[in-house]
């Protein structure tokens, strides 16, 4: 027969172990998002109208310098990183899996790491905000070692940007 005081001991050690594995649990969650708050400062966008009908975004610089932003692909949700050195929109393979993005032609794409070989694709729609174009042209880039899609020059040539300090505005005129 066991001993009252030794199975409330037990149940003691159980209740704080638990009770430990608990609060290291909220804590892994809260500091994770944290993090993920200083790496992508820019997950929830707003958009302002002008009286003119200009569409602007203000993003925030992240603490490596990036400026990366949540917005949309064919109405799914990314995670960009705005790079005005890049020709076009990259994005790595699993993502495009995901997205369902069918291979194009394959080409020769130069990158930091050296040349490698991507495939043309067309996206529907690249939003950032309520900043939205149609049919922007891309590339589905299996080399690219990363979760996030490049957001490059074939977006941003339609987009009038300005830096100032740590933040990037994006402009969006009403089309003539």
């Amino acid at each position: 027969m066991d001993d009252p005081r030794h199975e409330r001991r037990r149940m003691g050690r159980t209740m704080q172990v638990f009770a430990w594995l608990s609060i290291m649990a909220l804590l892994t969650m809260y500091f994770s998002d944290a993090l993920d708050r200083q790496r992508n400062p820019n997950r929830s966008v707003n958009t302002a109208v002008t009286a003119e009908g200009v569409r602007e975004v203000e993003l925030r610089r992240n603490r490596m310098g990036h400026y990366l932003s949540t917005g949309t692909i064919n109405g799914e949700e990314v995670v960009f990183l705005l790079d005005t050195g890049a020709t076009g929109v990259a994005i790595p393979a699993a993502l495009a899996e995901r997205l369902s993005l069918p291979r194009g032609r394959a080409i020769r794409t130069n990158t930091a790491n050296g040349s490698t070989r991507s495939y043309l694709t067309r996206l529907e729609e690249v939003a950032v905000g309520d900043i939205r174009l149609q049919n922007v042209e891309a590339s589905i880039t299996p080399g690219l070692q990363m979760r996030e899609v490049l957001l490059g020059m074939s977006f941003l040539k339609h987009i009038e940007f300005t830096q100032r300090g740590n933040t990037l505005t994006l402009r969006q005129y009403p089309e003539a």
